[in-house]
């Protein structure tokens, strides 16, 4: 008899328990997606201020390559006098000036962004560094000469950095 007293108290508390956990539920979902929705608010103002400077690092990203490629080097820095090993230094300074000069950049573009540009600007010297070792090469009209040369009819590492470049930032819109 008392089982039958009890039914009625375990029936309300049944009934309070499930309107508990279906408030729980909601609320928790609510504040879910409060949570994502203050997260995404906070993303697009973030995007908003970061994106102009992500653009600003690209172009001189850009700058950096015109400025080490082979063709736009070697008409900038003209050779002072005739000595090979003098030249083909101040060539090598010119880049890792330029190179040292745009460092920050790298926080604002992609890994593999900044590891294209440490690559072509690598890849660069060591061309121009070659190029110097050859036996043939004399002075330091013979190296502007040769290096010329050898990227005539082919693509220089700073044509090749500055497609990814593009590619890159065409991902971005």
């Amino acid at each position: 008899m008392e089982s039958q007293a009890l039914l009625p108290y375990f029936a309300s508390l049944l009934s309070a328990i499930i309107v508990g956990v279906i408030a729980y539920l909601f609320f928790k979902t609510h504040t879910d997606n409060e949570q994502g929705r203050r997260r995404f608010l906070l993303h697009k103002e973030t995007q908003s201020k970061t994106l102009p400077l992500r653009l600003q690092a690209y172009e001189r990203l850009t700058l950096l390559l015109e400025r080490i490629d082979p063709n736009s080097l070697l008409i900038r820095v003209k050779p002072i006098g005739n000595d090979l090993n003098k030249y083909e230094q101040d060539l090598v300074t010119s880049i890792e000036d330029e190179f040292v000069h745009n460092l920050s950049q790298q926080i604002y573009v992609s890994v593999e962004m900044w590891n294209v540009t440490r690559t072509t600007k690598n890849t660069t010297i060591q061309i121009i560094r070659q190029t110097a070792m050859n036996e043939k090469i004399e002075s330091a009209d013979k190296l502007r000469e040769a290096v010329l040369n050898h990227f005539m009819g082919e693509i220089t590492p700073s044509q090749k950095a500055l497609a990814y470049l593009k590619k890159e930032i065409h991902q971005l819109f």
